[in-house]
């Protein structure tokens, strides 16, 4: 088996090979954390992605959510960062939270801007598909003509994922979780986006890297690691993303 494809099973997502093609590998491996709803990786940067919420632990194709916990230090970069392709989603989530930290982002293509803000400001009187449900989306109902909220895990007033279908391709902007990398559904819903949309990838796991832009994207919006040794305790204990410091909200344009 090729070095770095130690996982239950490879998914083969371009978006994600395409990323991993990018990367510098030439850095150590100093702090991998999986912490109940943030993923940490610690390399020459600090990476962020986010936890899945319900591991499919009960599936025959993953036996057990990560498959090498305790020895993930042993392995190289690369390895680390491929696991982003894995058919776990826990093992995911340590790949692009590995991808994340490789990046070297430009920040002098970035803004310090909250997506909610932009959201709100394009989807005003419009028609907005969000896959995720965000604690703005309560705020966004009152501007928006008709807001849709797809999510894996459907609350009130929640789409089912069987209604992207029918809903993204009516939308005139569309919002998706950065979470979508690590579920491996990320190019299923770029698909789905009507040409004329404006789309918006959003959440710390959403790589800050112009190769998105490539995939139809217009705004990818992310978060940069500026004190990692404040972040990584705050993800071990069980911080949610609001409780965090030592973070910065970027967002880059097409």
């Amino acid at each position: 088996m090729p070095p770095g494809q130690e996982g239950m099973g490879i998914v083969s997502v371009k978006i994600i090979n395409d990323l991993l093609s990018t990367l510098d590998y030439q850095a150590a491996i100093k702090d991998v954390r999986l912490g109940p709803f943030w993923t940490a990786a610690l390399t020459r940067n600090c990476g962020l992605a986010s936890t899945p919420h319900m591991p499919h632990h009960h599936s025959p194709h993953v036996p057990v959510p990560v498959k090498d916990a305790g020895h993930l230090m042993e392995k190289v970069a690369l390895g680390l960062a491929r696991m982003a392709r894995s058919d776990s989603e826990m093992e995911a989530a340590i790949g692009m939270a590995t991808i994340n930290s490789l990046i070297e982002i430009e920040e002098t293509r970035c803004i310090d801007l909250n997506a909610a803000d932009l959201i709100q400001e394009k989807g005003r009187d419009k028609r907005v598909a969000i896959a995720g449900h965000f604690p703005f989306v309560r705020k966004l109902r009152q501007t928006t003509k008709e807001l849709w909220v797809i999510e894996k895990y459907p609350g009130e007033s929640d789409l089912a994922e069987s209604e992207a279908q029918n809903i993204i391709p009516k939308a005139d902007v569309v919002a998706i979780t950065g979470s979508a990398f690590v579920n491996h559904t990320i190019e299923d819903l770029l698909r789905l986006c009507g040409s004329k949309a404006f789309v918006i990838v959003l959440g710390p796991s959403t790589p800050l890297s112009p190769i998105l832009f490539e995939y139809g994207i217009d705004v990818i919006s992310g978060t940069k690691v500026v004190d990692p040794e404040t972040v990584l305790p705050y993800v071990s204990q069980g911080a949610t993303f609001r409780q965090m410091k030592g973070v910065r909200l970027l967002i880059m344009k097409r």
